[in-house]
């Protein structure tokens, strides 16, 4: 489990399974979990992990290691801990103090292991018997070996920068910092580089960084949405939707008083999710992959990879909108670029660690907008499933007056129309909730202040311009409004909790070896 979840959730676990119960819960179902490759996989990309840089890694008592960070665990814990701690970024195990009644318990656990496994034996008998099945063996006086009980990541990123020194951290520690401890130690313990700026970026397009192309991408998207938004509340329709209908704004009016009001409503939504699509990028682009953020990257690709190819819903609904398709064809070259481009190396700045409190708070602010992102992306794609089927939900009907009949009666080319729109909002919504649930997950750090900035945008281009529009065309039923009032609670909630930690005050100094 993140860490998300585990600093919220774990004291309702503990209630209902008791306190020991809960942990080694936990732990197994790591275990069962990571012992798989397709698990491993799952669970280190799916927390954000990364592969650690080269120049953390080195060995234990002989044994070749890719990140000098690991665990040392009582026996009774070797079988889960070197099945649960590699997908988390440990990089060894250490099974710690092993007699002769540990030998089967420990050569049961080494079996089928992906990191190494050391082990500190209490005699020659024991160390014998075990030699064919570990990777080597360990003393209480080895000076490279450093075990810690504090959960402190600065004072253990401290510790790696020693040449050769191997942090392992006691059970304890994982116990009170979560699970993601293993990797806020990698990234403190990362060596970076100042950012780039703008005058570096340069005249030559083809010389242009990913990070400039994702900016680009981040900009068009609210200049797209805000323009869509001027002609939402100013002609309504454009000459192309006048010729695909064969009627004007006033002939729509008097087929239905609502409709014209209802067109509106569904497109300055529309163009509230393009702009909070446009502040995600945005802050995508010159927070997190100008900082060589690996994540950063992958949450655009991610997003776009969803939103670029709902612009062929006009297979289903049969109508092409000229604008929407140009501005798709001029995006999707920058997208390509940015996504294609070598990132950068480290960029980012470090954060001294905060209260404790202030980050558990942050924790379930966290998982408050994980929640609500998850639950925008099922939104986004239920509509446009009924965009692409049914068009209109039953409050629809009600409001409009009317049936789907009644509207085909009067222009058969009505409905599809209104089902591009529709199924158009769903498609970028599922993109927005996408950007929002992983930047949320992956993105959340102490003095990340332009991912509370990115989220605190976003939410006001999506949900403010909802309401206003639901209320100024007197379209204000509570069940459809329901879930656009349960994101502003949760999303305003989140937020308010972690701005003290993601807007902490950062180090002005990158962290090279120097430092």
């Amino acid at each position: 489990m993140p860490d998300w979840t585990y600093h919220p959730l774990r004291g309702a676990a503990a209630a209902v399974l008791g306190l020991r119960r809960s942990q080694r819960t936990a732990l197994r179902l790591l275990a069962s979990v990571g012992s798989r490759p397709a698990g491993a996989r799952l669970i280190a990309r799916g927390f954000g992990h990364r592969h650690p840089p080269k120049v953390l890694a080195g060995e234990v008592a002989g044994a070749p290691v890719s990140v000098r960070l690991g665990i040392s665990v009582p026996p009774s814990l070797a079988r889960e801990a070197v099945r649960a701690m590699p997908p988390l970024g440990a990089g060894v195990v250490e099974v710690a103090p092993v007699s002769a009644a540990d030998v089967e318990t420990v050569r049961e656990a080494a079996a089928g292991r992906s990191i190494p496994m050391v082990v500190r034996a209490r005699d020659a008998e024991t160390e014998a018997a075990l030699a064919a099945h570990v990777d080597g063996f360990t003393s209480d006086d080895d000076p490279n070996l450093i075990r810690v009980s504090d959960p402190s990541v600065t004072a253990a990123a401290g510790r790696l920068e020693e040449p050769g020194a191997v942090v392992l951290a006691r059970p304890e520690v994982l116990v009170a910092a979560g699970p993601g401890w293993f990797a806020r130690v990698t990234e403190a313990a990362t060596p970076t580089a100042p950012a780039p700026a703008l005058r570096d970026v340069g005249r030559d397009p083809r010389r242009w960084p990913a990070w400039w192309w994702a900016l680009l991408v981040g900009l068009g998207m609210t200049g797209a949405g805000l323009g869509a938004a001027a002609i939402t509340l100013g002609p309504v329709l454009l000459w192309y939707d006048r010729d695909y209908l064969g009627m004007t704004l006033h002939e729509l009016h008097a087929a239905n008083h609502h409709l014209v009001h209802f067109l509106q409503h569904d497109r300055i939504t529309m163009a509230g999710t393009m702009v909070a699509i446009g502040a995600l990028y945005t802050g995508l682009a010159v927070g997190g992959i100008r900082r060589g953020r690996p994540w950063a990257r992958e949450v655009y690709l991610l997003s776009g990879a969803i939103g670029f190819p709902t612009l062929f819903y006009f297979l289903a609904t049969g109508f092409v909108e000229p604008l929407h398709t140009a501005t798709a064809l001029v995006l999707f070259p920058m997208f390509v670029a940015g996504v294609r481009r070598t990132p950068h190396a480290p960029r980012w700045r470090l954060t001294p660690e905060g209260p404790e409190p202030e980050r558990r708070r942050a924790l379930v602010g966290q998982l408050l907008l994980i929640v609500t992102g998850a639950g925008l992306f099922v939104g986004g794609a239920v509509i446009s499933v009924v965009g692409l089927t049914g068009v209109f939900v039953p409050t629809d009907l009600v409001f409009l007056g009317t049936s789907t009949q009644t509207l085909e009666a009067v222009n058969p080319r009505l409905v599809p129309f209104v089902a591009h729109d529709r199924a158009g909002f769903g498609g970028a919504l599922m993109a927005a909730a996408v950007a929002i649930t992983l930047l949320s997950a992956w993105g959340w750090r102490r003095g990340e202040a332009w991912v509370f900035w990115s989220l605190a945008a976003a939410a006001a281009a999506g949900f403010l311009p909802a309401v206003v529009v639901h209320g100024a065309i007197h379209y204000t039923d509570f069940i459809h409004l329901a879930p656009v009032y349960f994101g502003i609670v949760t999303t305003g909630t989140g937020l308010l909790l972690a701005r003290p930690y993601l807007c902490a005050r950062t180090s002005t100094r990158p962290n090279s070896p120097d430092n």
